[in-house]
């Protein structure tokens, strides 16, 4: 009992220590490298944002979601267009963008739900090979292989946000606006139900669960994730393209959500702060002409991982074993001192 209390504990503490560390990384004695660490972790922490939305679908529900980037590539659109044609604040961009992704995710969700394993898995590809498609071809709307210029940056209360170290905080936030809707999600009787169909559909159904309600509900909620992710992307870097939503894009964070460890939140997020740094170490290492390669290393980490921790770095199992272990010391109190 005291082994359980103390790893629930030391994560915790780990997660405290690495957020407060991350609180104060603007403010380090870094010298001229400060602006490129800070760019390098609020990437990562827009990866875990996409990753937390997207375990959702896997993780959670247990469909294969393999065109996550399609919604994330449509956040970034509806923001980049709302921004350029009606200048709307960013504080309404990302619900608009958030409810645009829900809505594609209902569409593409509803007649495709009842499809399960590799057939599930080739819709979600065609999917987000659709939407660059169409973002590339449609020059009246989105300027196609030109690009969407232009993009304003965000401001708070009249302040314009320019600075790295804003952008950074701006990250932080809104991981964990995520991470409380996920959670919560997680722990409420939706989540009980997704879990039930991850581990046993037709006992789920048993049981009087709505398999298909309940799947478009996942796939809704992990869309407009992923397409609040795209909005804060584009009002970051001011300037979106197709090529920047390929099929290697949901690769990547289905690797982060594996290797964290599937359908575990606290994975997920560690998962980001590994995998997405090692492709800027790749990218100082490798030439130029291999830094397609990374995806390659990213393969190897990924065939070590199911051979040596195919549960990933913080098991799904761990996880809950943990909750429950809080759940009964705050229950019986008297426990918790033996």
């Amino acid at each position: 009992m005291i082994k359980g209390r103390w790893s629930g504990d030391r994560s915790r503490l780990i997660f405290l220590g690495l957020f407060l560390l991350a609180l104060l990384l603007p403010w380090l004695p870094l010298g001229s490298s400060t602006n490129y660490l800070l760019r390098i972790v609020t990437t990562a922490f827009l990866y875990m944002i996409l990753a937390l939305g997207l375990n959702i679908v896997p993780g959670f529900t247990g469909l294969l979601d393999l065109g996550y980037v399609g919604f994330y590539g449509i956040g970034a659109y509806t923001a980049g267009l709302l921004t350029i044609h009606y200048d709307l604040s960013l504080w309404l961009i990302l619900p608009f963008a958030a409810l645009n992704g829900a809505i594609w995710g209902i569409l593409l969700g509803a007649p495709t739900l009842r499809l399960t394993g590799d057939y599930f898995a080739i819709v979600t590809f065609g999917f987000s090979e659709l939407v660059v498609l169409l973002i590339r071809n449609e020059l009246w709307l989105t300027r196609g292989p030109m690009g969407l210029p232009g993009i304003t940056p965000p401001s708070i209360f009249g302040h314009v946000l320019i600075q790295e170290w804003e952008f950074f905080y701006l990250a932080i936030f809104l991981v964990l606006v995520v991470l409380l809707v996920v959670t919560r999600l997680e722990d409420s009787r939706v989540g009980r139900a997704w879990l039930a169909i991850r581990e046993d559909e037709i006992a789920a159904q048993c049981s009087g669960i709505n398999l298909i309600r309940y799947k478009v509900t996942a796939f809704a909620i992990s869309a407009s994730i992923g397409a609040m992710g795209g909005a804060f992307y584009a009002k970051w870097f001011k300037f979106i393209h197709p090529d920047m939503f390929k099929f290697w894009e949901s690769i990547l964070i289905l690797c982060v959500i594996v290797f964290g460890g599937m359908g575990s939140i606290a994975g997920t997020m560690l998962g980001a702060l590994i995998l997405i740094p090692l492709s800027e170490v790749l990218r100082a290492v490798l030439p130029q002409s291999l830094f397609s390669a990374r995806y390659l290393i990213y393969g190897l980490i990924l065939v070590l991982m199911m051979r040596w921790r195919p549960e990933g770095l913080i098991p799904f199992e761990r996880a809950q074993a943990g909750k429950a272990e809080q759940i009964r010391k705050r229950l019986n109190p008297s426990e918790g001192n033996k």
